[in-house]
């Protein structure tokens, strides 16, 4: 029998595999496994940030009735959370826009800072170019450790933002951080379970926002 030229990536399946429904079986098993520590993560990190996500979506909600705007930044898989964060606030499925755009969408502008001034500080530079006092900086890692986070944080508390940390594992440095208004921290040490995680928390974060919204434009239509 020929060799699959792609055989090598996958060593653990054999060519000559004969337990073919052992084999499925055991992805069935594995996929049900992961799914449930998700669900398992997930409902425990919304049980035990509850409280925490609605005094954030109140501060962020006061910034936004005084003109602020969100910006969002994370490195690797967190720069795809931290764009899906700004397109939920800027452009949500229902109830108000909040303005918000994650500083990790612009490669001409992250690759020249990278280049001329160094990594740690691509988000923190746009902050100083692009934010004000009534601003939100929003920042994700899975690791809690990210240095151009971390500096963005430092930046932002400069310049009297609010600042909401989403982190995974025990929270890194995020965790005991003093530029972090709220660290939100999915306790895992599996990247894949944090992020699913943050998603949740994010989805409940914008959900707490848009009840906030409501509830003080309600305030305001009443006056």
């Amino acid at each position: 029998m020929t060799t699959e030229p792609t055989a090598f990536l996958y060593p653990f399946i054999d060519s000559e595999e004969r337990d073919k429904e052992g084999l499925l079986v055991d992805l069935a098993r594995s996929a049900e496994e992961k799914w449930g520590e998700s669900d398992r993560l997930t409902a425990e990190t919304l049980a035990r940030c509850d409280q925490q996500v609605h005094d954030a979506a109140a501060a962020i909600v006061e910034r936004v009735r005084d003109g602020g705007r969100i910006f969002t930044f994370g490195n690797g898989g967190s720069a795809t959370d931290a764009g899906a964060a700004a397109q939920q606030f800027s452009s949500p499925p229902h109830g108000e826009a909040v303005p918000a755009r994650s500083l990790a969408d612009a490669p001409s502008i992250l690759t020249a800072l990278a280049n001329d001034i160094g990594v740690a500080a691509v988000f923190s530079r746009q902050l100083i170019a692009c934010a004000g006092r009534a601003d939100v900086a929003v920042g994700f890692s899975t690791s809690g450790g990210s240095e151009n986070v971390l500096a963005a944080f430092g930046e932002a508390r400069r310049r009297g933002m609010l600042t909401i940390g989403f982190s995974g594992y025990e929270g890194g440095r995020m965790a005991t951080c003093p530029d972090i208004d709220h660290c939100f921290i999915a306790r895992s040490d599996s990247v894949h379970r944090i992020q699913e995680a943050q998603a949740a928390l994010l989805d409940a974060l914008w959900g707490a926002v848009q009840q906030e919204l409501a509830r003080t434009s309600f305030q305001e239509a009443s006056l």
